[in-house]
């Protein structure tokens, strides 16, 4: 008995793969904001005890907007995250991918917001690194950019061009798909 695995078969796994995905970014970007919220409108000691067993009280002794332009920083890398795998589960769901005609405006439109949500993430994660590295240099306490889940910029850069470059390709494979259907 041989068994086949088509691209339908694989595109399935890899949905429910990003849907994993996506739960589990949802609810670190969740848990962020929320700890957020509620350590700088309720009881300002949730910062020893933050999301994930991370402890920013030191920084929240430190300087209550430094500490709020932190959390904005990992605030923002997570929500792009979520938002990125909101992007893939979407277009998965809609079946938006053609197989037959596998050069269409859906999926460069598709890689390119991707290529940018890329590109958003590793900016903001090289500048809470950044910013991370200021903070203890000035001797504040802090957990690491792993920890606080702003690190691999480098790896979101690199993913960015990656896109934009297939994206070209796609461009310019849509180009001679609309040239020979002209032909034809």
């Amino acid at each position: 008995m041989e068994i086949k695995i088509t691209t339908q078969h694989i595109l399935a796994v890899l949905n429910v793969i990003a849907w994993i995905i996506f739960i589990g970014v949802c609810i670190e970007a969740g848990g962020f904001l929320f700890n957020a919220f509620y350590t700088l409108a309720v009881k300002p000691k949730g910062a020893e005890f933050f999301w994930n067993h991370l402890n920013l009280l030191s920084l929240y002794q430190f300087s209550k907007s430094h500490f709020i332009t932190e959390l904005a920083l990992i605030n923002i890398v997570a929500i792009l995250r979520a938002i990125m795998f909101y992007v893939i589960v979407k277009f998965l769901y809609d079946k938006k991918l053609d197989l037959s005609k596998p050069f269409n405006m859906e999926l460069r439109r598709f890689i390119l917001i991707i290529g940018y949500l890329s590109l958003g993430i590793s900016f903001f994660s090289v500048w809470g690194t950044n910013y991370t590295d200021w903070l203890v240099s000035k001797g504040v306490t802090m957990p690491s950019v792993h920890q606080l889940r702003i690190a691999g910029a480098d790896v979101w850069v690199f993913m960015s061009v990656v896109l934009f470059v297939i994206a070209q390709i796609f461009k310019r494979g849509i180009e001679l798909q609309s040239e020979n259907d002209l032909t034809v």
